[in-house]
């Protein structure tokens, strides 16, 4: 006869087990499917994924898939709905682990390339979420270029292009309200770096005009007329219908100088190239 002591030791036993099993239900197969075929549970996953508000209710039989039938078309299939199901739910590194897993087992399936896409979108999706870090951006431009690069005729590449330069954009944006910031505050060398980033590394964003507007205002401001009227030169060459080059026309002509390359240094080569049409 098992004593009262006895009896409450094996009910607190019998909690920690049934909540290791909670916690572990992902890796642990589920009992209640294992009377059911690949497909049946595969279609009962898509169902869930499609009626339910939770996506992440059909991960019950997406894994179960794999688990009962491993090695198989639907146990593939089951495995990039899992990747899906997960961006849904906005569980971006699980995701991404789930879409990683389907590139490392099947790198030369059809469905690789939505594989990649998914991949990539885990990090896009966050790049408005992550405030000054900007690593994740440079994360979704490095697996939206892999995705160009090895899938060029997929059908995800067009999005894939139109979001790189998005997160492209982005980056430049980001150097451009840093710079502003420091400009603003009369930090006029902290401000010349930022502009330079743009000009020099995300020439084909929508932020050059600017940033050439820009430098020819903080090299004005420090006295420096050589470089402020090469970058006009360089705007008026590339961007002449552009608002902003009329401003850095107005603000050089105010002071008798006219937009023109003069000097040497980092904005003449960058004119050079312009005119050999090696930039923008």
């Amino acid at each position: 006869m098992i004593s009262k002591s006895g009896i409450r030791r094996l009910a607190a036993a019998t909690a920690i087990l049934a909540a290791l099993s909670a916690c572990n239900r992902g890796n642990v197969p589920d009992e209640s499917l294992s009377g059911y075929s690949a497909e049946e549970i595969f279609q009962r996953g898509e169902y869930e994924l499609e009626t339910s508000r939770r996506a992440t209710r059909s991960l019950r039989y997406f894994r179960a898939v794999e688990q009962y039938y491993p090695y198989t078309e639907w146990a593939r299939r089951a495995l990039i709905m899992q990747a899906y199901a997960h961006h849904r739910a906005r569980e971006y590194e699980d995701s991404r682990a789930a879409a990683q897993r389907f590139l490392d087992t099947f790198p030369n399936d059809e469905e690789a390339p939505y594989a990649a896409y998914l991949l990539a979108l885990s990090f896009y999706d966050q790049v408005d979420e992550v405030g000054r870090d900007q690593g994740v951006t440079f994360q979704a431009l490095q697996h939206l270029r892999r995705l160009i690069e090895s899938h060029p005729d997929s059908d995800y590449t067009r999005s894939a292009i139109l979001k790189f330069e998005l997160a492209f954009d982005h980056l430049a944006a980001k150097e451009m309200e840093i710079g502003r910031y420091y400009l603003r505050r009369g930090n006029y060398n902290a401000a010349i770096n930022r502009f330079r980033v743009v000009v020099e590394d995300f020439q084909t964003s929508t932020h050059t005009p600017e940033a050439l507007h820009r430098l020819v205002e903080s090299y004005l401001r420090l006295g420096l007329r050589d470089e402020a009227q090469t970058a006009g030169a360089i705007l008026g060459y590339n961007f002449e219908a552009n608002p902003f080059y009329q401003d850095s026309f107005r603000l050089l002509s105010g002071q008798g100088l006219e937009p023109e390359a003069q000097g040497e240094g980092w904005l003449r080569t960058i004119y050079r190239q312009a005119l050999r049409g090696e930039w923008i």
